[in-house]
């Protein structure tokens, strides 16, 4: 297994294994890490940023290092859990919504702003789902290969 691959797998552990805090803030140092009541998300990869550069080539090779690294480790978590379930995040996407009662809770809101579907795992004997997707928030800003982890019942089966 790459070093890489080992870095980002060592995240997911880590926030796998991580109790949910009582407020939204920063884990760790530096940028990529944090969490909420219910929830973790981190980013694993960040391409470049396309502000000077959006060629098709420049951001076709982003995307298919993101999507190699998501494969790799897609694979890994497949070997430990069995297979993702793909979850469409368009319904949990709540803009501007007036309704309070209806936005998604989180990492879901978070997640269905950047990315379209997630792969999703449910680990055995735990509360907890796990995902993984690829996310952009806008056109000009990188590509993140995002972790998130949630409690169970924010997602239904």
């Amino acid at each position: 297994m790459p070093s890489q691959e080992r870095s980002q797998l060592s995240i997911v552990d880590e926030l796998s294994a991580l109790a949910f805090p009582g407020q939204e803030g920063r884990l760790g140092i530096g940028e990529g890490r944090w969490s909420g009541p219910g929830h973790h998300v981190a980013v694993l990869r960040r391409s470049r940023d396309f502000w000077d550069d959006r060629s098709e080539e420049i951001v076709e090779a982003a995307e298919q290092e993101l999507e190699a690294d998501l494969a790799a480790l897609t694979a890994a978590l497949t070997a430990r859990w069995g297979s993702p379930a793909t979850v469409d995040l368009w319904p949990y996407l709540s803009v501007d919504e007036p309704d309070p009662d209806h936005v998604a809770p989180e990492p879901l809101a978070f997640l269905s702003n950047v990315a379209g579907t997630m792969r999703v795992w449910h680990p055995p004997r735990s509360d907890r789902w796990l995902s993984l997707t690829i996310g952009q928030a806008d056109r000009e800003f990188p590509l993140e290969l995002l972790a998130a982890i949630g409690e169970a019942s924010s997602l239904p089966r």
